[in-house]
């Protein structure tokens, strides 16, 4: 589901602001952005996600207050080092000139030593900004579960229905799957030598019942009842509900397969077209 929190830690004199974004994805994705100061810091942070999120694609973002940590100290030791290694690559190139001082002047970032805020100061600055991101961001997405919860619930009731009336097609069907047959199996047989009685209505028993869909429909309405009861399960759900919408599928791709009867057929392409559309959105439950 999607969601945006964002909190806040007091750092060095400033503060520290991490932002999370979530976006709908079926596994977790998880991609962390930090300032260059605090840039080793990115699998602690990514590690925080990766506990406290079981799905969707989440970018946590993180800004630094001017503040927030101590400036960088200019360097004389790197300065000497630089300085001298001009000067020895003048020498190699241009025999006999010289090197002003001031050229240090173009390379600043090589002159500054980078300024160390603390591991422990930044990584609790870190988990407390986090904390309350992550709070924020899971009201947003319970709203969002509550709304989705209730369109599923919805096309559930139309998906049973499909089947209740598939299941009322169906009635009697055996039986008259089997009573034709049997005339036909008389038809072609007019004339001839009359087949044993009991190993004709064997074989007809055999076909007939292959258009039986009594367990594939008792199967159905029990994926339909775990279906509901996780709806009301408080973790996360999406993988479960992902499993029974699969098993759903292959029940309606059987009763598809072994109906004979036009009208049931269409029942069935319903349904999987409805089952489609709660798959849809099950991407979007954690």
């Amino acid at each position: 589901m999607t969601g945006f929190g964002a909190g806040d830690s007091p750092l060095g004199e400033g503060r520290l602001t991490l932002e999370l974004r979530a976006l709908n994805h079926r596994f977790l994705d998880v991609r962390v952005r930090l300032p260059a100061e605090i840039g080793e810091q990115v699998a602690f942070v990514e590690q925080l996600a990766r506990e406290r999120l079981d799905r969707g694609r989440v970018d946590v973002g993180v800004r630094l207050s001017d503040s927030a940590l101590p400036p960088p100290r200019f360097s004389l030791s790197r300065a000497r080092s630089l300085y001298g290694a001009l000067k020895e690559l003048g020498h190699e190139l241009a025999p006999g000139s010289d090197v002003p001082i001031a050229a240090l002047a173009h390379f600043p970032e090589l002159l500054l030593e980078p300024s160390d805020p603390g591991v422990d100061g930044v990584r609790d600055a870190l988990k407390g900004a986090f904390e309350q991101a992550l709070e924020r961001l899971q009201s947003m997405r319970e709203a969002e579960g509550s709304a989705l919860g209730s369109e599923l619930r919805t096309r559930l009731t139309t998906l049973r229905e499909l089947v209740a009336a598939m299941r009322e097609r169906g009635a009697g069907l055996v039986e008259a799957q089997r009573a034709k047959l049997r005339e036909r199996i008389e038809r072609l047989l007019a004339g001839t030598a009359p087949l044993d009685p009991l190993r004709m209505e064997n074989e007809i028993a055999l076909i007939a019942d292959r258009s039986d869909a009594t367990e594939e429909l008792a199967r159905l309405e029990s994926h339909f009842e775990q279906f509901s009861r996780a709806l009301d399960d408080s973790g996360p759900i999406g993988r479960k509900l992902d499993f029974l919408l699969q098993e759903m599928g292959r029940e309606l791709n059987t009763l598809g397969s072994k109906s004979p009867e036009a009208a049931v057929a269409h029942l069935c392409i319903e349904a999987k077209t409805e089952l489609e559309r709660i798959r849809e959105q099950v991407q979007n439950v954690e």
